[in-house]
């Protein structure tokens, strides 16, 4: 048959506490009594009650001591340990051994009591699983609030690095635009340099003037004046709260119209279309473009979804 020790370890009681149930109590009823009483009270404390015990006063050397008593209240207890328990939560200090024999449980008596304590640790498990659950609830809510936080802080960030590098990308367009220019522009002055003094080495093989020709260049700006008029692109877009009409420059990207669309009205843009002719820009690729790039210089209409 299993110590009493043993079936308290079995039941789930820490050692140390079921140790000092042991050692303070008789028998697996009354230890798990001391156990139920004293279990929101820390060990270091029972064990510091447990080494200076209380003031009892002995019995005469000729009798029994069959029982404690308090002698500031009156009650009486069976052993040492329900009288320490008292002590701890009266503050009673003033004890006594007595010879008065308190009637011990009948056989009936104990199991029932035991069986009764048996309900209340399993009550108090089921109390505290309960606890423990609602507990790791709250914890799963926190952590899954905090991951979509930081997904949301994740996609802000990348929405911002993309409108970042579709500027990069379209001022390093710009810049080899600008670059190509000037070297056609180079090429055309070194020809016409050329030009003018296979003009200049003729006339003095003829005998002739040599021509005047610097006005010439001249008419070659011509044509760079209708890209003035594609430096802007006027917008109407269609969104749910109505019509939200923008001028912007001809270099801004989709990315950015979405940006301004979200910070001035609220919007989350995932795609625009233009229905005439049918286009749908949508995606890193899309929304990257410049408004010249995707055609939509000098004007267009969009529907913002």
């Amino acid at each position: 048959m299993s110590s009493t020790l043993d079936q308290l370890l079995e039941m789930g009681f820490d050692k140390s506490r079921a140790e000092l149930a042991v050692k303070k109590s008789d028998g697996l009823p009354d230890a798990m009594d001391w156990l139920e009483k004293t279990q929101d009270t820390p060990l270091d404390e029972l064990l510091e009650e447990e080494e200076s015990g209380a003031n009892v006063q002995k019995v005469d050397d000729n009798s029994v001591a069959m029982s404690l008593v308090c002698n500031e209240c009156g009650k009486k207890f069976r052993n040492h340990a329900d009288a320490e328990f008292h002590a701890a939560k009266s503050g009673h200090t003033d004890f006594a051994e007595s010879t008065e024999e308190i009637a011990p449980l009948s056989e009936e008596e104990k199991k029932k009591r035991l069986e009764e304590l048996r309900e209340r640790v399993k009550a108090k498990r089921a109390g505290q699983a309960e606890v423990d659950k609602e507990e790791q609830k709250r914890n799963e809510q926190i952590k899954r609030k905090a991951t979509k936080e930081s997904q949301e802080m994740k996609e802000e960030l990348q929405r911002k690095e993309q409108i970042k590098e579709a500027a990069k990308k379209r001022q390093e367009k710009l810049d080899d635009i600008d670059a190509k220019k000037r070297i056609k522009a180079k090429i055309e002055a070194d020809k016409e340099e050329r030009r003018r003094k296979a003009e200049a080495a003729k006339a003095a093989r003829e005998g002739r003037a040599i021509p005047e020709a610097a006005a010439a260049p001249a008419p070659a700006s011509a044509p760079a004046r209708p890209a003035a008029t594609h430096n802007e692109a006027r917008l109407r877009l269609q969104t749910s709260g109505g019509n939200v009409m923008k001028t912007l420059p001809a270099d801004t990207t989709l990315f950015e119209v979405a940006q301004m669309l979200e910070s001035e009205n609220g919007l989350t843009v995932t795609k625009f279309v233009q229905n005439f002719p049918r286009k749908v820009f949508e995606g890193n690729l899309d929304l990257g473009k410049t408004l010249k790039e995707a055609g939509l210089v000098p004007s267009a209409a969009l529907v913002v979804q």
